[in-house]
């Protein structure tokens, strides 16, 4: 249903429901300030980027979406495409693609695609998130660490590289960004009503500011953050340049689907809802579009920020709105206090954020599973730490499609029966009715399980050891769930080899998309509808009035 979850949640709205989505909303807002700013930095972009997209997206997710609870935002899952973006095209660049990829998560959306998203295998969601968060930690070294270096190299290995030659470490730096994290470590314990990296934020500012540590900040290395939204323009690129940011606009989309319906689903189990997925994709897509005329990045739902959403007492989209609005206020009344945020505190927040990113736990789990899913992790880690998110993806799905074909020639079976037929693999009656002997010129073969592109080879194996052409042939399909065009191919080249020499085939017990399949492709019609019949005696029956069974 293309309807946004605030219009039904509104029809019984109450004000002690408002009082707690306004509580939670603020609160969100706050965790989102040091997150939005940092977001940006890591992005490759100037803070206020990061906020604009916070408060144009996180609006328009609220408002639009197919989730209760979900918070939008500028996340770390972005970081590394929009990084590359900025440095080959520039934020005009970068703009182009993110309106793209909205208009792609638009029509995904339309068309109803939002369940298709599930079929991402978990090995792949797992190796680039766990890749993007090395990546975010590799490049938050330099700020962490209070380094001496103007810019960093883009590629992974080269940053590592640059670090071993970047000389000692700044004291005053390390002091900051270690405070940050020892009161983002310690500072729930103290109270989860106001949030940890806000805390970080104000304190580390408060203590650069009043022992006038000699640390960089964003003033020093931005100039500020302006206190107004901007004016919305509309980027422009060469028509060569559009052309090219097709391929990371649907590495956008596609990250900004994964991550926003993964939040979708784990706040439906934190609340006992619903989520209207293909909804929830339109409402991205919008705010892509419409952020970055705001100067804004990429944005998606955001599961941490949901979470906190949900563990404050939100439970409608008001709370999100509300959310949007406090970053709104706090940017026009505090904007330019923001000059004074130390850059080791932001990256000891991103450090802080990259480290439950990485899911270190799932990972590590996911390593002991089958060597195929984990060759798929591997890969798909490697290449997005040292090659390119967009290569990641693209090759981890195909890995993971021919993983696909392999465990499923690996299920599907092609068994001869030989001696009797009274049973199969489950029993008696599967295949027969206890009838003795099989008649001298009658051969059975049973398919078992998907009879997709895998296994056809398979078939054509198992037939092709037939060593003289029998004056029946039946093939028992009653346990193939379905079948695809490779496996019609397969089966009516079978077909029409033993016709040609005077054999009949008979089909037993097909299923209803392979007996569709069957008819549509035409095989229903070369074969004859009464050589397909519906269990094996009747196929048996018909046999031996062709061929008498021995005595």
């Amino acid at each position: 249903m293309l309807v946004p979850k605030l219009f039904t949640t509104l029809g019984a709205y109450s004000r002690p429901q408002f009082i707690a989505d306004f509580g939670a909303g603020i609160v969100v807002g706050i965790v989102a300030l040091p997150l939005a700013i940092a977001f940006g930095i890591a992005s490759g972009v100037t803070p206020e980027r990061g906020i604009y997209t916070a408060i144009i997206a996180g609006f328009i997710i609220s408002a639009l979406g197919g989730s209760r609870v979900q918070i939008g935002g500028p996340t770390g899952a972005f970081v590394v495409i929009v990084y590359g973006i900025v440095q080959q095209y520039g934020t005009a660049g970068l703009a182009v693609a993110t309106i793209m990829a909205g208009l792609i998560l638009i029509v995904i959306g339309v068309v109803k695609l939002g369940g298709a998203i599930k079929f991402i295998p978990y090995p792949i969601v797992t190796g680039f998130t766990a890749g993007i968060a090395v990546i975010i930690f590799t490049s938050q070294i330099k700020d962490l660490l209070g380094l001496p270096m103007a810019e960093l190299p883009s590629a992974f290995v080269e940053k590592w590289i640059a670090y071993s030659r970047a000389g000692g470490v700044d004291t005053a730096s390390v002091a900051v960004s270690a405070a940050a994290l020892l009161i983002i470590a310690w500072w729930p314990r103290v109270s989860r009503k106001i949030p940890a990296p806000f805390v970080a934020l104000v304190a580390t500012t408060a203590m650069v500011a009043f022992l006038e540590l000699p640390v960089a900040t964003i003033g020093s290395r931005f100039g500020g953050i302006p206190s107004a939204l901007p004016a919305p323009t509309i980027p422009s690129i060469s028509i060569s340049n559009a052309i090219a940011l097709v391929g990371p606009a649907f590495t956008i989309a596609l990250l900004g689907a994964i991550e926003s319906l993964l939040s979708a689903v784990v706040a439906d189990g934190m609340i006992g809802s619903r989520h209207r997925s293909n909804m929830e994709l339109i409402a991205q897509g919008v705010a892509n579009v419409v952020s970055p005329l705001f100067g804004g990045i990429p944005a998606t739902g955001a599961i941490a920020r949901t979470a906190t959403n949900v563990r404050a007492g939100g439970r409608t989209p008001v709370a999100g709105i509300v959310h949007a609005a406090t970053l709104l206020v706090i940017l026009l009344v505090a904007g330019r206090w923001a000059a004074l945020i130390p850059m080791p505190c932001l990256a000891a927040i991103l450090v802080v954020v990259s480290y439950h990113m990485s899911e270190w736990r799932s990972f590590r789990s996911e390593l002991r599973g089958p060597r195929g899913d984990v060759a798929v992790l591997l890969t798909t880690f490697a290449l997005t730490v040292l090659v390119d998110l967009t290569v990641a993806v693209q090759v981890g799905m195909v890995l993971a499609a021919f993983l696909f074909m392999r465990r499923m020639a690996e299920v599907t079976n092609v068994t001869p029966i030989r001696d009797s037929y009274a049973d199969g693999p489950e029993g008696q009656g599967l295949y027969g009715a206890g009838r003795g002997a099989l008649p001298t010129g009658v051969q059975i073969y049973a398919i078992d399980g998907p009879f997709f592109f895998g296994a056809a080879d398979k078939f054509r194996e198992a037939l092709g050891q037939i060593s003289e052409q029998p004056r029946v042939l039946v093939l028992i399909m009653r346990r193939v769930s379905a079948i695809d065009s490779t496996g019609l191919h397969a089966l009516r080249n079978v077909i029409h080899r033993f016709r040609i020499g005077g054999t009949r085939v008979i089909i037993v017990g097909p299923h209803a998309q392979p007996l569709a399949a069957m008819a549509r492709s035409g095989l229903l019609d070369e074969v004859g509808e009464e050589n397909v019949v519906a269990d094996i005696d009747e196929a048996l029956n018909r046999a031996e009035a062709l061929v008498p069974a021995p005595k």
